[in-house]
């Protein structure tokens, strides 16, 4: 693999390229304690850059809602098998689970749950805490948290972002199959592609396995935490580089059938930002014109933001830090669009 890394102490005659100076700025300007990219050319070579001390290259990460894309694929994968229905009621795999204020699974689709269209509340306000105190939390548990609220709409009238969707889609692929979901995003997507730095953590499981940079919750160390509260919609680790080979291959039609790929692209705008929000995939403009798809994903001590292009560049990005305002995260994608764009 060609790497083409240049750091903070690389030779001061050589001038750090583009991702190098948009790295430097988040540390240097933005204060997060480190930062590591993974940058893949439409001809496959790739390049990897870190900023700030103690960043190993390529290092592992936890990449919150970026999970939500393995999720969704294995549920279109089942839709492909003709063992899930995207347009079938969640009462159908669930039944009795689905039950609040204006919240009823007789009334929501899967696909609904996937686009984010359902109107189900929102928990993860409610477990932040939990996370930073290593707490381990079931899905039921995460459900009966989130159905203490009143659902935010009748489902298909509107879009509001909730990760008690991906909590339910993936209890449905564990119905379906009759396995767990780590088992089957292995099974199904990450040993095909030889993702070797991807994994679903088992529960109990604190630590990242291979060499990695410490996450931060502000100024404390939260690199190990239980990640059971994100569960189908926030749990994994990988690295910059194999998010890239996942992407790439999803957009190149290796992990889905044609028409539910087609499905996972079709998107709803997300107000006037030019973004969209399809089947648990995203797409954002580029300043340089056409959008990227990815989604993004942020968990105490890590934010990750990245994609790919359809003509096959790649490049995402994270920082160490779970970031205190929207300033960090704009700068963070607008370090993408960098990627991207040179």
């Amino acid at each position: 693999m060609a790497t083409g890394v240049l750091t903070p102490s690389a030779s001061a005659t050589a001038r750090p390229d583009t991702v190098q100076r948009a790295l430097n700025a988040l540390v240097q300007t933005d204060g997060v304690p480190g930062a590591l990219a993974g940058v893949t050319e439409r001809n496959g070579r790739t390049r990897s850059y870190t900023a700030g001390p103690d960043v190993p290259r390529d290092g592992q990460v936890r990449i919150g809602s970026n999970t939500k894309m393995f999720t969704a694929v294995v549920v279109l994968q089942l839709v492909g098998e003709g063992k899930v229905g995207l347009d079938a009621k969640v009462e159908t795999y669930l039944p009795g689970l689905v039950r609040g204020e204006g919240i009823d699974g007789r009334d929501i689709t899967v696909r609904e749950l996937l686009q984010h269209t359902s109107g189900l509340p929102e928990y993860e306000a409610d477990v932040t805490d939990d996370i930073l105190q290593r707490r381990y939390l079931e899905p039921r548990d995460l459900l009966d948290i989130a159905f203490r609220h009143k659902s935010d709409f009748s489902p298909g009238t509107s879009w509001a972002y909730s990760s008690t969707n991906y909590v339910l889609a993936g209890l449905i692929v564990q119905k379906v199959t009759g396995r767990p979901l780590g088992e089957q995003i292995d099974k199904r997507i990450i040993q095909p592609l030889g993702l070797r730095h991807t994994y679903f953590p088992a529960p109990g499981d604190m630590t990242i396995r291979e060499p990695h940079p410490k996450g931060h919750d502000q100024r404390r160390d939260v690199t190990e935490i239980d990640p059971s509260a994100a569960w189908a919609a926030g749990q994994m680790i990988s690295t910059n580089s194999d998010l890239n080979r996942f992407l790439t291959a999803l957009l190149a039609g290796r992990l889905l059938p044609p028409a539910q790929l087609a499905q996972m692209r079709t998107t709803v705008p997300l107000g006037d930002t030019g973004a969209g929000y399809g089947l648990g995939l995203m797409s954002r403009p580029l300043s340089c014109g056409g959008v990227y798809w990815g989604h993004g994903g942020d968990i105490p001590g890590f934010e990750t933001r990245g994609g790919v292009t359809d003509d096959g560049r790649a490049a995402n990005i994270a920082v160490t830090v779970s970031p205190p305002d929207g300033a960090t995260t704009k700068h963070l994608e607008q370090a993408v669009d960098t990627a991207l764009c040179r």
